[in-house]
């Protein structure tokens, strides 16, 4: 179970988050809302270490996670950017390994079959060596997703999935979503698409709805 208690951000005098309790139970897919600015991307960057809390504690089944000036060391979550961030110089398998081997220190043969075996549960085995820019949105989100897997992460966030996709693609997404929950990975998404969120979450979360962007 993951658990955050009495989370505060502030950005300047804009409070974000004032003693803010979540509990997100394992195996289990949290869809997120609420307007633009009240926080929600600030929720999943801090979880996926890549931003600063004021103040407050992180759990995950029952053990606090280790923080360094505020930031999360150690992050359990794959972060899936709403923008994907792939490197547009490297072919799709090389995103996806690439990291694995630098940061964690996996031998790069069990990287790359580690890879090959996602591309394939997640239908871009053709896509291997291809480049980013060719792929359509629904295949970039598809490989970002599988780049977050690559890391073996206990937690995974994505950040408006759905954005700029069409029905078709939102389906296949929510498919995604449910297999991984089938998994028994826990999720966290952010949206603003209400019908998405309905699809794929066990509970839904309304951030600051009051709060203007």
């Amino acid at each position: 179970m993951l658990e955050i208690k009495q989370l505060s951000k502030t950005f300047g005098a804009h409070q974000i988050f004032d003693g803010f309790d979540l509990r997100v139970p394992d195996h289990q897919v949290l869809a997120i809302a609420g307007p633009s600015g009240g926080g929600k991307t600030t929720l999943l960057r801090i979880l996926a270490g890549l931003e600063t809390l004021d103040s407050g504690e992180i759990y995950l089944n029952d053990a606090p996670l280790a923080l360094e000036k505020g930031r999360l060391v150690n992050s359990p979550l794959g972060f899936v950017f709403q923008d994907f961030q792939l490197f547009p110089h490297m072919t799709v398998a090389k995103n996806l390994w690439l990291s694995p081997v630098y940061t964690q220190g996996v031998a790069k043969d069990v990287a790359q079959q580690k890879a090959k075996e996602l591309l394939v549960s997640l239908e871009l085995r053709a896509q291997a060596d291809a480049y980013p820019y060719s792929l359509s949105g629904g295949q970039k989100q598809r490989v970002a997703l599988a780049r977050a897997l690559m890391m073996a992460p206990e937690l995974v966030g994505y950040d408006e999935p759905t954005s700029a996709l069409d029905p078709a693609l939102r389906d296949n997404i929510a498919e995604l979503i449910l297999a991984n929950k089938s998994r028994g990975i826990t999720q966290i998404v952010v949206t603003h698409d209400m019908d998405f969120a309905e699809k794929v979450a066990d509970t839904m979360l309304e951030i600051n709805p009051r709060r203007e962007k």
